[in-house]
């Protein structure tokens, strides 16, 4: 009877997944749009009872209990080699840093401002991986946005935009790192051996020892977010400790890691394995405006005409250098007919 009733429990669940992956893929990125802020907006208004590095703290932790009963990444410790534990482990201390400096910035700048901010970085990125008229046009255009968000507002919160740069290259870090994590690679051991084809195929490799499977980025998250929070406990646990003495805080800390880092990130994975590359992308420059709109509703911080039109140019120009870093590494179009002739060598081109 146990069985029959698990069995009927993974048919049911398998099948609310099948009608959750057949969404439109866009929906998964509305979904990531809205928890990718709305999770540091309830951060803020946690702030009056729980100071900022404790909400860090209650943020990554909470989150990284979720990955580890949901995924338990520990599992990962012995697929990867070194160098991939090393990204791990350059991961969660990016995670754990870059976390504190966003939560000590919203907790003295407004949400719109300090989420503008951070995509600085990926221009940069953007920039030095694909010189280009376009990519030095979209830098120039989102300095600007982040120049009109700071005038008005460095002199009053000096150190509230020290912690949101120090947040805007804790980004900048995390997207290389995330990218490697993304292309992660192990030795498939599953793949029967196939050095001796049937029909051996003219300067076509044998795929035998060379075989590889993916691992999934997710995993691979939650792991990160488990070092995280072990990296995040000296600073902010001491000042998550008021939490652990009110249910509803502490729920309200758990509830914040969850809107924060599970759901967007989930979201995320969901959306990039549907969506174009190109269309995800720019699809990426309207965060600052989520950011916007949250922080006016949830927060009440309704911007000034000066700091729309910075956050406008924000999105214009991770919408403008996001879609020039698409096309610039992927080809123009279709070849029109089989390549005739033998390969030359490998100046020809990448297959």
């Amino acid at each position: 009877m146990a069985t029959t009733a698990s069995r009927a429990e993974g048919t049911s669940g398998a099948r609310l997944a099948s009608k959750a992956l057949n969404l439109p893929p866009v929906s998964f990125f509305v979904v990531s749009a809205v928890f990718h802020y709305l999770g540091p907006a309830l951060a803020v208004l946690l702030f009056a009872h729980v100071a900022a590095l404790g909400v860090m703290w209650l943020r990554i932790a909470g989150a990284a209990v979720v990955f580890a009963v949901w995924r338990r990444p520990w599992r990962l410790a012995g697929r990867l080699d070194r160098r991939q534990r090393t990204t791990l482990l350059s991961l969660g201390i990016v995670l754990a840093g870059m976390n504190a400096m966003f939560y000590l910035a919203i907790a003295r700048l407004p949400l719109a401002t300090v989420g503008a901010t951070e995509f600085l970085g990926t221009v940069v990125l953007a920039a030095f991986g694909a010189r280009s008229r376009r990519n030095a046009m979209a830098l120039v255009v989102t300095i600007a946005g982040v120049a009109a968000l700071t005038v008005i507002q460095v002199a009053a919160q000096p150190l509230g935009f020290v912690f949101a740069f120090g947040n805007c290259a804790g980004f900048m870090l995390y997207v290389v790192l995330g990218h490697r994590v993304a292309n992660t690679t192990v030795p498939d051991t599953t793949v029967p051996d196939t050095t001796v084809p049937d029909k051996p195929v003219p300067d076509k490799p044998a795929a035998n020892a060379t075989a590889t499977k993916r691992i999934a980025g997710i995993d691979q998250l939650g792991a990160a977010m488990l070092i995280g929070a072990v990296v995040a406990t000296p600073a902010g646990f001491s000042a998550a400790l008021p939490a652990f003495t009110h249910p509803a805080w502490l729920a309200w800390g758990v509830g914040v890691g969850v809107c924060s880092s599970v759901i967007p990130y989930v979201a995320d994975q969901l959306a990039m394995a549907r969506l174009p590359r190109a269309t995800f992308a720019l699809m990426l420059a309207l965060l600052p405006a989520f950011a916007t709109i949250t922080g006016a509703v949830v927060l009440g911080q309704i911007p000034t005409i000066r700091e729309l039109a910075g956050i406008g140019l924000v999105i214009v120009g991770v919408a403008v250098h996001r879609a020039d870093a698409d096309v610039t590494g992927t080809r123009k179009g279709p070849r029109k007919g089989p390549r005739k002739g033998p390969r030359k060598g490998p100046s020809d081109g990448p297959t």
